[in-house]
């Protein structure tokens, strides 16, 4: 009886990836398109009317909501606070640093000129967000 050496074939295992290469593509798809629809400014304010169109390079948002409270970014602070806050954020700047006051139209106007009384003290300028319509 003659024992023959078989040779073993060692099958390789194979994944098909077809499918999940698929889904990645659709997901970095997604989360580019969702990325790009991101809005920075996120306290909603409804914003006073105008005609004109100003563009200006932004340093910093200055919110002022319906209830009178300040947020530089998304940080709530207080009228006091406002200055300290807003020194390390345009410090930062090159040039002429622009602060966008982002303010509700029931908020009366005088809290939009403190923001740039203090604005004015930190030689920056002041832009203020209105819609355009």
């Amino acid at each position: 009886m003659q024992l023959r050496s078989r040779r073993m074939r060692a099958h390789d295992a194979e994944v098909s990836t077809d499918a999940l290469n698929d889904i990645l593509f659709i997901l970095v798809m997604f989360f580019l398109i969702v990325s790009t629809l991101a809005n920075p400014n996120v306290i909603k304010v409804t914003q006073p009317k105008s005609k004109a169109d100003t563009k200006a390079k932004q340093s910093v948002v200055v919110s002022i909501d319906a209830n009178k409270q300040y947020y530089v970014g998304s940080d709530k602070v207080t009228i006091d606070q406002l200055k300290a806050a807003l020194i390390p954020v345009l410090a930062k700047e090159n040039g002429e640093p622009t602060i966008v006051i982002n303010s509700d139209k029931t908020v009366p106007i005088d809290y939009a000129v403190a923001v740039m009384r203090i604005a004015r003290e930190l030689n920056a300028r002041t832009v203020l967000s209105v819609d355009n319509k």
